[in-house]
């Protein structure tokens, strides 16, 4: 009766109201790149310290849930993550978007996130104390497993170009490592840069390598940006359709959200760990695993039950054991400790009305995440289908330099964000895709940390091999990464021994776009010559990893053992890729639409340089509004009467100047002033 009764606390007025605004919010937010869940909890505790705890705890756990769905829709309409737990969104649901279901994959991602936050809720709710104590059995050794598990996802996404994949997680591994050691202090790679000192963010970096090739590409055609079939005029959400995608994926959507519980219980793992090892567990065990990668709804079902899934799962070790599972998590527990309740075993016991009530207002919440994630989905998606280009680009661009620069009021993360971007899109076009690296750069330090203090303890003790390949966890980890990376080749050698062609990526990109199918007189058997870009590429990275290596000489034992494990892969990797460019074997460089423009992207990369470079010396209202009608006038290909440029102008300064309002006023961020404002 005492559940009821909290039940009934969480369904007062306020309460609803307070959860409904959160979700609200937090899906907006997360929506926006750059303004992660952590950003929106931050800025939003100060509100909650004159509420009652129970009605606090509340807000900030809708706005926390609601922005890990919310980065859904940026990663599914802009292949851009809106939160570092959607990266895993963008294999599947931009594909889905470019195709023409876009509003198919957003209400799956509702879906999914909804039953996902349901299931950590309620293990919240019923089994809080004795799964806390599964964060407390892992140790360095399972840390570092479960960073190779979610490495061993670059076999799925680099068909048929494994090497430039492994190539692809290297570099990320390197860019993990830019910085002070996570375990030693070494100061590496940082070329005297003091920027560098505290690494490369990884939100600027997922908003670089995903987001500026997109908008460089958008630039340089015609043609509109997502596929616009008769779905948009319905509504384009297909709820029906999805929920019975849904239920016919059912195992994937339970087991992806238990997933995402345990992930979410560990310390410091969060939503991206989460979607990672889910869409790796549901391409393995899928029908469909070859078109994983290239719109497989699965894909998108099993990212976002698991992402969701690690709110309620990260509140169980921050309540029962005071330890915060994600950074979001470290806030709230901070709020908490300010309201006066004493986090511990006894929580649950000593404060049951306001834990129960959170709990229940958080499933609540979740509940309301479903109509109000469905509206505002089918808004957005229609109006990014049906925004005009030359708004689309400049808007876009501007969202990825206010998300950079937001995270840390800092413009050489903005800076940092552009340089990536630019490379991503020079190296997609010799076939290294960015999710690789962005991989390694998640689970570099992951990786880094779990193998160094596993190695040390194991020095310690003696038993070096015991510590990584004699804990039951460990092996059970191991295991799976084993069935994960040769899975593709099991599907593969399965498949020709059946005498079926199995669906390749090139196979599935004539599908989707026509327009770059080869002309019919080609055959696919035709002799090529070796790729020179491909190979000259490779001579860099071995030049890279070398360099990479020598430097090592200079750190202490501890500092140097991954980096140099690490380049020395890299000049492996590099050397054989050479080898195959030369025998003509892989797949050949992708040189993009014929009809794209090159003069345009030059010129929108000169202009994006120049803009975030100026930011500092002209102020970030005169800089951003400069470059917003620059890239305006560029992305227009056909004439349009003065009403409509007097209209589209008067849109620019609203955009420039409403971002900027709310980063200054409301964010409360130290906006770079220049010479003007």
């Amino acid at each position: 009766m005492e559940l009821l009764g909290y039940f009934l606390d969480a369904l007062t007025p306020f309460n609803l109201m307070l959860a409904l605004i959160g979700v609200i919010l937090g899906t907006v937010i997360g929506a926006l790149p750059g303004l992660s869940a952590t950003m929106a909890v931050a800025v939003l505790v100060p509100f909650t310290f004159t509420m009652d705890p129970a009605s606090g705890l509340i807000a900030l756990g809708a706005i926390y849930t609601g922005a890990i769905y919310g980065g859904a829709f940026a990663a599914i309409l802009v292949n851009t993550p809106g939160t570092p737990s959607a990266i895993a969104t963008t294999f599947d649901g931009y594909p889905m978007a470019r195709k023409g279901d876009g509003g198919l994959a957003i209400t799956l991602a509702n879906l999914a996130s909804v039953f996902g936050g349901l299931v950590g809720a309620i293990a919240l709710l019923l089994l809080a104390p004795p799964l806390a104590k599964v964060a407390l059995v892992f140790g360095p050794p399972e840390y570092f497993w479960l960073a190779v598990f979610g490495l061993t996802l670059i076999s799925a996404l680099s068909v048929g170009n494994t090497l430039k994949g492994l190539i692809g997680a290297c570099l990320g591994l390197m860019l993990s490592m830019v910085g002070v050691a996570v375990v030693g202090g070494d100061v590496r790679y940082t070329f005297d840069v003091q920027a560098f000192l505290g690494g490369i963010d990884i939100t600027s970096a997922l908003i670089g390598l995903y987001c500026v090739p997109v908008i460089l590409d958008l630039v340089s055609t015609r043609a509109a940006h997502l596929k616009v079939n008769a779905d948009v005029a319905k509504g384009g959400l297909r709820l029906r359709e999805a929920m019975g995608i849904a239920w016919r994926s059912k195992f994937n959507v339970v087991r992806s959200s238990v997933i995402g519980t345990v992930v979410g219980i560990l310390p410091g793992a969060g939503g991206s760990i989460a979607g990672l090892v889910s869409y790796t567990e549901a391409r393995r065990s899928s029908k469909n695993s070859a078109n994983f990668g290239k719109g497989e709804p699965d894909g998108v079902i099993a990212t976002e039950a698991a992402n969701n899934a690690t709110v309620g799962g990260g509140f169980i070790p921050t309540l029962v054991l005071g330890i915060p599972g994600t950074p979001p998590d470290a806030i709230i527990l901070g709020a908490l400790l300010v309201q006066g309740i004493k986090i511990g075993p006894r929580l649950f016991n000593d404060e049951a009305q306001v834990v129960y009530t959170f709990i229940f207002g958080l499933l609540i919440a979740t509940v309301l995440m479903l109509p109000t994630g469905l509206l505002i989905g089918r808004y957005a998606y229609k109006s990014v289908v049906s925004f005009p280009k030359s708004l689309l680009v400049p808007t876009v661009a501007f969202m990825t330099v206010v998300g950079s620069f937001a995270i840390h009021s800092n413009i050489q993360d903005t800076q940092m964000m552009f340089g990536l971007g630019v490379m991503a899109w020079v190296l997609n076009r010799y076939g290294f895709a960015p999710s690789p690296i962005v991989l390694g750069l998640v689970l570099g330090q992951i990786a880094e940390q779990g193998f160094v203090q596993s190695y040390l303890i194991g020095n310690a003790t003696g038993n070096i091999s015991g510590m990584f390949f004699g804990r039951p966890i460990s092996i059970g980890i191991i295991f799976a990464a084993i069935l994960t990376l040769g899975y593709p080749f099991f599907t593969e050698w399965r498949a020709r021994k059946r005498e079926v062609q199995p669906l390749t990526e090139r196979a599935m990109d004539a599908e989707a776009h026509p327009a770059n199918l080869q002309p019919k007189s080609a055959t696919p058997d035709a002799p090529r010559g070796p790729d020179a870009g491909t190979i000259l590429l490779a001579v860099v990275f071995a030049a890279l990893g070398i360099m990479s290596y020598v430097a090592t000489d200079a750190m202490s034992p501890m500092g140097a053992v991954f980096p140099a494990t690490i380049s020395v892969l890299l000049v492996v990797f590099s050397i054989g890729l050479v080898i195959f460019a030369l025998l003509r074997k892989g797949s050949p460089s992708d040189n993009g639409d014929p009809a794209a423009s090159t003069t345009r992207r030059i010129l929108l990369t000169i202009i994006f340089g120049l803009w975030v470079f100026l930011i500092p010396v002209l102020g970030f209202f005169v800089a951003g509004l400069a470059a917003f009608g620059s890239m305006m006038v560029l992305a227009e290909h056909e004439r349009r009467p003065a009403k409509t440029w007097l209209i589209r102008a008067i849109t620019a300064v609203a955009v420039v100047a409403g971002f900027w309002w709310m980063m200054a006023d409301v964010l409360l961020l130290r906006m770079p002033m220049g010479l003007f404002f």
